[in-house]
């Protein structure tokens, strides 16, 4: 019981987020080595091999799945009891910018759980594409921006967000069309950056149907049956068609999702919010 370490088990829960031990490394903010000889001294002592190790990714074996159940709990079980000592003298306010694809699918039950746990913080969102918030966390306009890596905003990894082509349900046949219709974001997203790209080497002839900031407006242009559209999977509802390779559309580069934070920041409520989002979304 000794070798469960959380600090060791922090390490196992990056490196099968990640799927990569030198990105892990810089998770947990350790060497490579250091992660890696914890990782064999853990195995060791349990008797068991937690991952596969391949020549450009590791996985989880099924023990280490099981350990990683558990590794997730007790470490959500020590930030739980540390907030619950420290929360009663968390006051202030904490300005978080994220864009449109992430709020609204990954942010609803972190925030509404970080305000169960610091009911004195105040939090204001800022809803804007990662280009133009990026600006915003050099001159501390934010204290916090969890958006897609971009030019000019640099941060810790927090996860890859797999990308898709979405379509209505009523029009699936819509990814036959030549050139086919897209929908996406405005110049400078790297969504529609990759898709374009993916569609391009693929030799596929696309338009652009419809451009927007918004994704509710990418989504509405999909459910009329007007086009598809390439988004974060995490940003599609459910009721949406996934397309892919069976329907002859190419696979569109992850987006590398990263947390962000100014100068400002440096402050116990931003420090409990930076915590909470990458507890939560690398689970």
């Amino acid at each position: 019981m000794k070798a469960l370490d959380l600090d060791v088990l922090a390490m196992i829960v990056a490196v099968a987020d990640t799927g990569n031990i030198s990105r892990a490394a810089e998770v947990v903010h350790r060497s490579q080595s250091a992660v890696s000889m914890q990782i064999k001294t853990l195995e060791t002592a349990l008797g068991k091999l937690l991952f596969v190790r391949r020549p450009r990714s590791v996985t989880p074996t099924q023990d280490g799945e099981v350990l990683l159940m558990y590794a997730r709990r007790m470490l959500a079980l020590r930030d739980e009891a540390w907030a619950a000592v420290v929360r009663p003298d968390v006051t202030g306010r904490v300005v978080i910018g994220v864009p449109d694809d992430y709020a609204s699918s990954l942010f609803p039950s972190i925030l509404k759980k970080f305000s169960a746990t610091y009911p004195k913080v105040e939090i204001q969102f800022v809803g804007l594409p990662s280009v133009a918030l990026a600006p915003m966390v050099k001159d501390g306009t934010v204290d916090l921006v969890c958006a897609t890596r971009v030019k000019g905003l640099s941060g810790e990894f927090v996860r890859f967000e797999p990308m898709v082509w979405a379509a209505s349900p009523s029009s699936q046949d819509l990814w036959r069309e030549r050139p086919l219709p897209i929908a996406v974001f405005l110049p400078g997203s790297v969504a529609r950056e990759n898709a374009i790209r993916s569609l391009e080497a693929a030799g596929i002839p696309y338009r652009t149907s419809y451009e927007s900031p918004s994704l509710m407006g990418l989504l509405s242009m999909v459910e009329a049956g007007l086009a598809v559209a390439p988004l974060a999977r995490c940003a599609v509802p459910a009721h949406f068609s996934l397309l892919g390779q069976a329907q002859g559309l190419p696979e569109i580069d992850a987006l590398e999702v990263i947390l962000a934070r100014s100068g400002k920041s440096r402050r116990p409520p931003c420090d409990f919010l930076a915590d909470k989002i990458m507890s939560e979304l690398r689970r």
